[in-house]
């Protein structure tokens, strides 16, 4: 049993950490029962992002990441992150904070989406927040995780 996780980066903006994104990733995937697995990364532009999110969710903006599951079965699972680079670094710069942990933290979302976790309703975003800060303290990243909306 093994966790894949493959990073693309088809933007030139933000520099991605991947050694440290792909760790986050497995340890995501390890804590919430994951033993088997193959996740593909990808950090893209505003441009690609929006197009994805208006496709995919009628939403008219770029999004920080969407998630995309390919397949799940007992403990293992398949799936995609798209990731907003560029909407890390914006967030990252407004908030005072590092760009690397911005990502960290849409990789964590996106991941614990994929596992299952929702944020729809005020008691399940309170759940995906805890969680959210559960990982970047667990991995010593700051936490980035509060914006404002608890």
């Amino acid at each position: 049993m093994t966790i894949r996780v493959s990073i693309a980066c088809p933007q030139e903006s933000v520099e991605i950490d991947r050694k440290r994104l792909r760790d986050t990733a497995r340890a995501v995937l390890e804590g919430e029962g994951i033993r088997d697995g193959e996740i593909s990364l990808a950090f893209v532009d505003n441009a690609t992002i929006h197009q994805l999110n208006k496709r995919y969710l009628n939403h008219d903006e770029p999004t920080d990441v969407l998630s995309f599951p390919l397949s799940e079965s007992a403990g293992r699972l398949a799936g995609e992150l798209v990731i907003g680079a560029e909407v890390a670094r914006t967030e990252a710069v407004e908030r005072g904070h590092d760009v690397q942990a911005e990502l960290a933290l849409y990789v964590i979302h996106g991941l614990l989406h994929l596992c299952g976790l929702d944020d729809r309703t005020d008691k399940d975003a309170a759940v995906m927040r805890q969680r959210e800060r559960h990982y970047l303290e667990q991995l010593g990243w700051p936490d980035v995780a509060s914006k404002g909306d608890d």
